[in-house]
């Protein structure tokens, strides 16, 4: 039985199957195009994505995008899961064209109030002022009106996540990028940004994520170069857990040479 179950994984027919089952409903390989997740993610790095982190996506053909089966629950899911909590980085479809995926964090979820002031992050949780008190620090809490708003709730433990000085409003750049008035974080769906809070096109510019779109979280960096194709070493087999615990601010520099993805 064990000869015919290897002579069967070993043919082409057993191999693509097998490869096929990985890539629909455990992992599947990404390469990360763009700066909108520096410092935490880099240009360059090739990551494994963990597909059943919030349930298993409805499968899909990679690189053909062809839907293997229907969205049986209509909410693009073969199996439902949790939904992303607040701070998680995520991978999911971009909304407005589901062929393509982005990797953002989730900076509120359903029921949460978002909004921006003066480049500042701010998040009323939908737990409420209790929530606020007891589980954020004194320094971080603003009161406005009858409600507590955590100020910058994911710098101190997530150090990727930065802004760029040099992106002043100045009247051309985007005003998302500044100021935003608050939005309740409609149930079901999550408020995505790129920890390169300046050069990340995201949720201020095209709105929320409905768990549909939800494909999974990064698992580790499997491989990682720089643009002059110098290997990464100290990225490589890392989970993105470890680099972030690893990331030195004093080492960070800001490039400001993207624009927003």
């Amino acid at each position: 039985m064990f000869t015919k179950i290897y002579n069967w994984s070993s043919s082409w027919t057993g191999t693509i199957i097998i490869v096929l089952t990985i890539i629909f409903f455990i992992a599947q390989a990404f390469v990360i195009p763009s700066g909108s997740m520096k410092n935490t993610l880099l240009i360059g790095d090739m990551l494994f994505v963990k597909k059943y982190t919030y349930g298993v996506p409805t499968p899909r053909i990679p690189w053909l995008e062809v839907k293997v089966l229907p969205d049986f629950n209509d909410n693009g899911h073969l199996i439902e899961g949790p939904r992303p909590k607040r701070g998680d980085i995520v991978v999911f479809r971009y909304p407005k064209n589901d062929s393509i995926h982005y990797v953002k964090r989730a900076v509120a979820t359903g029921g949460d109030i978002i909004a921006l002031s003066d480049k500042k992050l701010l998040l009323h949780p939908k737990e409420g002022n209790e929530f606020v008190k007891a589980n954020y620090p004194k320094e971080n809490i603003v009161q406005i009106g009858d409600k507590l708003w955590v100020v910058n709730p994911y710098k101190i433990k997530h150090p990727g996540i930065h802004n760029d000085d040099t992106v002043v409003n100045n009247g051309y750049n985007p005003s998302q990028l500044f100021d935003m008035m608050p939005i309740l974080v409609p149930e079901d769906e999550t408020f995505m940004m790129g920890d390169n809070r300046d050069h990340s096109n995201d949720s201020r510019f095209w709105g929320t994520v409905p768990y549909k779109y939800i494909v999974g979280t990064p698992w580790f960096v499997y491989f990682s170069w720089d643009e002059n194709k110098e290997v990464r070493w100290d990225r490589v087999l890392k989970s993105v857990e470890s680099i972030e615990e690893n990331t030195d601010m004093k080492n960070i520099k800001i490039q400001h040479q993207e624009g927003i993805y």
